[in-house]
Order: C-alpha cells, then sequence, then structure tokens
C-alpha cells in the first residue's frame, strides 16, 4: 500500500469508522450497474470534474476510487488531485480484489435506496395489495384514493386507471385534502420503493384512512395482464390553508417521534466554513416551486427523489445534510426517513418568505447521473414481463444479500 492507494482491509475498517468518505467509481453507468460496491456513487471520467464540484463539496474529504481499470482509477485519481481534491486513494485491485476478499458487488441503480425501501417493508409491514385485488376494487366502485408518488412525467407516460400523480415527497403536504371517511389511500410507483415508502410516509403522518402500497406498482398491474393509461395529467394540487394546517401538525409529531432537529441561517453559515466536515444543502420542494425562488447554496431535491436516489445527491458518507421547505412539512417527513437510513440530517427553521437574498431558475446540472432502467414493452409482451419480473426479483433479492454482508448497514440508523 502506498499514499496513493488503500487496501481492501483499511477500506473495510474506514466504512466500519464513523469518520467522512466517500467511495466513487470511474467507469461508464453501464457497466457500474453490472456491479459495484454498496457505498460507490458513480463519478465517471468523462465529467468527473463538473460532478465532483456538486458531490464532492469538502475538498479535504477522504475519497476511495473503486473500479476495475488500474488506468481509468489513476486517471480519476489525478483529475481530482490536480483540481483541489488532496485525499483521494485507489483501491488496490479494485473490485477484483474486493470479490477476492470475500465482499459483495451489488447491481443496479440507487441501491443503497431500494435496498432500504425493502428493509423499511420488512421492519414496519407495510400493508399492500395486489393488482388483482385493487382492479376489483376499482371495478366495484369501492371508495378509492390512488395516488401515483412517481414524477410527473413518469406518472403521465403511464399509470393506474383512476390514479392522481402525487410525488413522494408531496403525499403527507397534500393528501388531507382529498381524505374522505371511507375511502382506502392506495399508493403505488413502478416497482417497490416508492410505493412502500409513499405508503408509511402516509402511516407515519397519521392519516385516519387505511393505507395500502400497490405491490410492484405498475410491473406488477402489467404482470396481472391488466392494461394500464397513458396521457394522464391529474395532479394533486397543493394544499389549501386547512389542508396544510393538518400537514404541518402531521409533521410536527414526526418531527418529535423521530427527534428531527432544527436550525438556523447561522448554524448552517458556521457549518460551511467547518473544512471538518461536508455539508450537502437541499430544497425538497417541487422545481417549479424552486425556481421561483430559492435559498443560494440549496439543490433542488424533491423529498420522494432525494430519498429514491441518496447516491444522486449525498455521496459522502457521514456527511451532515440539512434541507429546507416552505413549512417545514416536505422537510420534516424526508427527514425523517433520511434520519433512519443513518443520515445526520436537519431541517431549516427560516421561512422562505420574504427572504431577499432569494435566487431564481433552475441551472440544469452539467453532468448525468446512472438511470434506473424500467423495462417497458419493447413490442414483445413476452419478453417485457419477463424483464418486468427479473428487475422486481432483483429488488426484493437486495435483503438477502443485506442480511449476508456484514458491511451492508446504514450508519447511525436504529435498526436497519
Amino acid at each position: 500500500m502506498t499514499a496513493n492507494s488503500i487496501s481492501v482491509s483499511n477500506l473495510v475498517e474506514a466504512i466500519r469508522g464513523s469518520e467522512e468518505l466517500a467511495i466513487v467509481d470511474p467507469r461508464d453507468h453501464e457497466t457500474y450497474s453490472n456491479g459495484h460496491l454498496l457505498w460507490a456513487a458513480s463519478l465517471r471520467l468523462e465529467d468527473a470534474l463538473e460532478a465532483a464540484e456538486v458531490l464532492l463539496p469538502r475538498r479535504s474529504v477522504p475519497i476511495v476510487i473503486a473500479g476495475d481499470e488500474a488506468e481509468e482509477a489513476s486517471s480519476l485519481q489525478n483529475i481530482l488531485k490536480k483540481n483541489g481534491w488532496p485525499d483521494v486513494k485507489v483501491l488496490e485491485g479494485g473490485i477484483n480484489s474486493w470479490v477476492g476478499a470475500g465482499h459483495e458487488l451489488y447491481s443496479g441503480v440507487n441501491v443503497p435506496s431500494k435496498l432500504f425501501g425493502e428493509l423499511v417493508e420488512r421492519h414496519y409491514g407495510t400493508p399492500h395489495i395486489e393488482a388483482e385485488q385493487l382492479n376489483e376494487w376499482i371495478t366495484e366502485e369501492r371508495p378509492l384514493i390512488i395516488l401515483d408518488s412517481r414524477t410527473e412525467r413518469e406518472f403521465n407516460r403511464m399509470s393506474i386507471p383512476t390514479g392522481r400523480s402525487c410525488p413522494g415527497g408531496e403525499l403527507a403536504y397534500r393528501v388531507f385534502d382529498l381524505l374522505d371517511q371511507d375511502a382506502t389511500v392506495v399508493v403505488n410507483c413502478a416497482g417497490r420503493t416508492r410505493s412502500i415508502l409513499g405508503a408509511e410516509s402516509l402511516v407515519r403522518a397519521g392519516i385516519p384512512n387505511p393505507v395500502v402500497a400497490l405491490e410492484n406498482g405498475t410491473m406488477g398491474w402489467e404482470l396481472a395482464g391488466l392494461t394500464l393509461e397513458h396521457g394522464n395529467n391529474d395532479v394533486v394540487s397543493a394544499p389549501s390553508d386547512i389542508g396544510q394546517q393538518k400537514a404541518s401538525a402531521a409533521a410536527l409529531q414526526v418531527s418529535g417521534r423521530f427527534d428531527i432537529t432544527r436550525i438556523n441561517k447561522d448554524t448552517v453559515n458556521h457549518w460551511k466554513s467547518d473544512s471538518s466536515r461536508t455539508l450537502y444543502q437541499f430544497d425538497v420542494r417541487t422545481p417549479s416551486e424552486y425556481d421561483a425562488g430559492h435559498l443560494a447554496g440549496f439543490r433542488n431535491a424533491p423529498g420522494g427523489q432525494l430519498v429514491q436516489a441518496t447516491d444522486e445527491y449525498a455521496i459522502t458518507r457521514g456527511s451532515r445534510i440539512v434541507l429546507t421547505d416552505n413549512d417545514f412539512t416536505r422537510a420534516t417527513m424526508t427527514a425523517s426517513w433520511l434520519t433512519e437510513m443513518g443520515w445526520e440530517t436537519y431541517v431549516l427553521e427560516d421561512e422562505l418568505n420574504g427572504d431577499d437574498s432569494l435566487e431564481y431558475g433552475n441551472t440544469e446540472l452539467k453532468f448525468s447521473t446512472p438511470q434506473v432502467v424500467l423495462p417497458y414493452d419493447p413490442g414483445d409482451a413476452h419478453v417485457a414481463r419477463e424483464a418486468m419480473q427479473e428487475y422486481l426479483d432483483w429488488e426484493v433479492a437486495l435483503v438477502d444479500q443485506y442480511d449476508q454482508d456484514p458491511l451492508a448497514r446504514f450508519t447511525r440508523s436504529s435498526w436497519a
């Protein structure tokens, strides 16, 4: 081992330790998704500098590069070191040495969040409904509120009949205006994670109605031979004053239950100058709200997407995260999940309204992140259904891999 490298055993110690650590993978997105370290974020060579500026805001953070080509890893190391990140080491022998030492590689994208979703279902016993049963309920005209927790764009592409779009971070914020006394609330996504976390968010918020997750989402619907709708633009509106008051009250009890700490701008400014800790700042409102005015230094990360894809937003383990919104509801609900994942998460108590320092617009990132490629119908229904089933089987199997991997533990989490 040299000053520019780290052994597998020392990396294991660092992962188990309490100090900050960022593990990055320099390979292309497809190769990365075929197998990587659980805590490794994608930082491919072609846009490494642009991505590092956003994902690695503290220049002195310890960084480990874990790929499979020595030359590629060395190139990324040189880029980072020459541009102000001094503490960058290459994993000796790359991921081959990692596997050779008996450690796990994980396939797929957004794996920590996907795994966490499965653990949430196991821990909380998330109630669910199968597609066939939900279809019967719809046919019987049973009182239902079907909420799609994906992005509006995904919802528009395909959706469950009678469903409405309400992205995951918006569920507890917008749901109270929708509740009829006798209605069952059904939360769906494309597969599993956002359905599970969305349903549990509503349970966590204490709504009086029964809540269930649609098992396996739109893919489960198609696998059951049922037909999806296309082009639906029915989006749940922002809450009324009364709805917002109920949401705020729900968030307040969640804050107490999960010991969510609120901080002010003075604390944030102090942390910004702390060279010993990484600070991530996220505005968890919708993109349109963010565009209309946000605090400087806060990146837009709608709450549901942030929890669904933590490895695209915060890649330094052991860092601080500060969240903001307009009334604490969405920030608190998001913080409760991030806290359970082990992130040291805070909610900014200063309100956005009337702040003269707001910035406007939303600058597009100059780099792309690995995307979850969901199997949609390629023209051959048999092939599509096989791919959907394989994808769902992969998600469920993450828990088995977790159970046999002693390094797959969410730091500071009370149960995961």
